[in-house]
């Protein structure tokens, strides 16, 4: 993501992103105008940390979407929404209307109601399966670590997060026709 010195390529990521982002505060906080806040705190946090990113094996949405994290932990912490990111890049406060708060709301049912879909699918899995997925993907953590844990080698963990990942997209593409 060479965003840090390409205000277009922001645009377009922050474009791309901008609603999955919304959704995920907005299921998880009381209030669109505080997802909206957050949301809009993140994007900062981001441009200012975009001269820093680096490329990985992680796609730049699983960046963003650490830092969505973490500012909705600091957030939940303090009691408030951070706006120091904002501030810094002179971004003024995000200013929400009805309009606003009710598509946030509509946002939030659709993401609620298919994180609702996704945890009945995940329930179908191998145990295995979905243990590794959880540790994985929702925990974020390393393989090693997992592997450890679940007394196996971490090719075994890849694999069952792979072969969990493979079933549930099929699951959701048939879903989907």
């Amino acid at each position: 993501m060479a965003c840090g010195s390409d205000p277009a390529a922001f645009g377009l990521f922050y474009a791309r992103y901008f609603e999955p982002v919304l959704a995920f505060f907005a299921i998880r906080v009381r209030g669109a105008d505080v997802a909206a806040d957050l949301a809009a705190e993140t994007f900062a946090a981001a441009l200012h940390a975009s001269r820093r990113y680096r490329r990985g094996p992680e796609p730049a949405a699983a960046w963003l979407f650490a830092i969505a994290r973490h500012k909705l932990i600091d957030a939940t912490r303090r009691g408030v929404v951070a706006d120091r990111a904002r501030r810094r890049l002179g971004i003024e406060p995000v200013m929400i209307d009805d309009e606003d708060l009710e598509r946030i709301e509509d946002l939030a049912d659709v993401a609620a109601s298919g994180e609702r879909a996704l945890m009945s699918l995940m329930g179908e899995l191998p145990a295995a399966q979905r243990e590794a997925i959880v540790a994985r993907v929702l925990e974020e953590r390393d393989y090693d670590e997992i592997a450890g844990e679940l007394r196996c080698s971490p090719a075994v963990v890849r694999q069952r997060v792979s072969r969990g990942l493979a079933t549930l997209r099929t699951q959701l593409e048939e879903g989907c026709r």
